[in-house]
């Protein structure tokens, strides 16, 4: 257990920055662009953005559009 206000693990902070990095590489891979992905989610652009560089804590309904969106399973975005 975690002490009160202690730092979480590195590894708990790094997993917001390798979501991302999947994302990308899979929206690149599916030749998909930015504003593309985000008609095909309803999501605005910068949260796409957002998501895609780590800076923005993603909810999972968001995870599950995007996942849907690439035509790939969540996990494979999220571990």
């Amino acid at each position: 257990m975690r002490a009160a206000g202690a730092a979480p693990p590195a590894r708990v902070l790094d997993q917001p920055s390798a979501v991302g990095d999947r994302i990308r590489t899979a929206r690149l891979e599916a030749a998909i662009t930015l504003e593309t992905l985000a008609e095909r989610t309803g999501l605005d652009r910068k949260t796409i953005v957002r998501t895609e560089s780590g800076t923005h804590s993603t909810l999972l309904d968001h995870l599950l559009l995007i996942a849907r969106a690439l035509g790939r399973p969540l996990a494979d975005l999220v571990w």
